[in-house]
């Protein structure tokens, strides 16, 4: 099945996409898959669309372009996001993909809710490593994809390439999510651990930047903004809680944290930034990012510098735990091509 690709953001995921795509390419002839990447809209870099599909040789050499700072299109004149989408619409094809990987807006979700509209609105399906419109739109845009008979998947939007939404969809039919709770943040994962070791909070974050873990304005992952973004997604998609980020309770890390995290392990247990939604009695939904104190025992104290853990809460089946031990964007660019295998698996023939 040719599947006709337009790529919404090409930064350093969308470009190890491209790379999985390439060195997987005798995986997917045997699922009978033959992706054709058509275009490319990037902010920053110009934007480019072939009806023929763009060479292998083509696509390394955008990828290496845009990595050096290069543009892949004219400074001017280069097709919108919208109007790619609509040419990627007017196309003849087996199945249409928009795969969108913009920078997060956690406050609005924009542009990325915007650009999964326009997809659908052309007959593409979606596939997102963005948590803005799973954790700020979730259930409309769900609700408009099944109307017309699209997927909407974002695998990659939580724990990177971890199958947290495969399992749950795919794994546990009839099972409740009654709540879940997880350390799902490596860069606050990673500096508590230096600070356990002696750095303080100025040189652990400067290390995370250094590394490429952190951004420059890391203030979604230390402020807790990341994490909370991950709850409602998870949250909106296990237990129909149609929240934001907004209605997390969030704190994050600080300079403090560093006195707390060594106090905390003199006394044989962890401190780290826990992420929850727990449905209480009531029926009512409590949502949370935190600093917590853990026991030693706990599944999430194990956690040293990137790893991240999941423990999901559902009935019938209990506790179940689900643990990264290396995170990186090349598992989230494998989320994507994972979500490609499910959208082809949907679509039978």
């Amino acid at each position: 099945m040719r599947i006709h690709i337009a790529l919404i953001g090409f930064g350093h995921v969308a470009r190890r996409f491209v790379q999985l795509l390439s060195e997987s390419r005798d995986a997917l002839r045997a699922l009978d898959i033959e992706p054709v990447i058509v275009g490319i809209a990037t902010r920053r870099h110009g934007s480019v669309f072939l009806d023929a599909g763009f060479e292998a040789d083509t696509l390394a050499r955008f990828v290496d372009l845009v990595a050096a700072g290069n543009a892949v299109g004219p400074a001017s004149g280069s097709p919108t996001a919208l109007e790619l989408l609509q040419r990627l619409g007017r196309m003849r094809s087996d199945a249409r993909v928009m795969i969108e990987t913009t920078v997060l807006n956690v406050q609005s979700g924009e542009p990325a809710i915007s650009h999964v509209r326009a997809a659908l609105s052309v007959g593409a399906h979606v596939i997102t490593a963005n948590k803005g419109p799973v954790a700020c739109a979730y259930r409309a845009l769900a609700d408009e994809a099944a109307e017309r008979g699209l997927s909407f998947l974002f695998e990659g939007a939580v724990m990177d390439g971890i199958p947290i939404f495969n399992l749950v969809r795919e794994t546990m039919p009839a099972a409740t999510i009654t709540g879940f709770r997880g350390v799902i943040n490596s860069t606050t994962n990673s500096m508590l651990c230096a600070m356990e070791r002696g750095e303080d909070y100025d040189e652990a974050l400067r290390r995370m930047q250094d590394a490429g873990i952190a951004e420059a304005d890391p203030t979604l992952d230390v402020d807790g903004w990341d994490a909370a973004a991950k709850v409602a997604a998870m949250a909106n998609v296990w237990m129909d809680a149609r929240v934001t980020p907004r209605d997390v309770v969030r704190s994050g890390i600080t300079w403090k944290s560093a006195i707390y995290a060594r106090a905390v392990l003199a006394l044989g247990r962890r401190a780290k930034l826990v992420g929850m939604a727990r449905r209480e009695a009531d029926g009512r939904l409590h949502l949370r990012v935190w600093l917590e104190e853990l026991e030693a025992s706990d599944p999430l104290a194990h956690l040293d510098d990137q790893a991240n853990a999941l423990e999901i809460d559902s009935t019938p089946l209990g506790r179940i735990v689900i643990t990264q031990r290396d995170g990186g964007l090349e598992k989230t660019a494998y989320a994507l091509l994972t979500d490609l295998v499910a959208l082809r698996r949907r679509l039978g023939r």
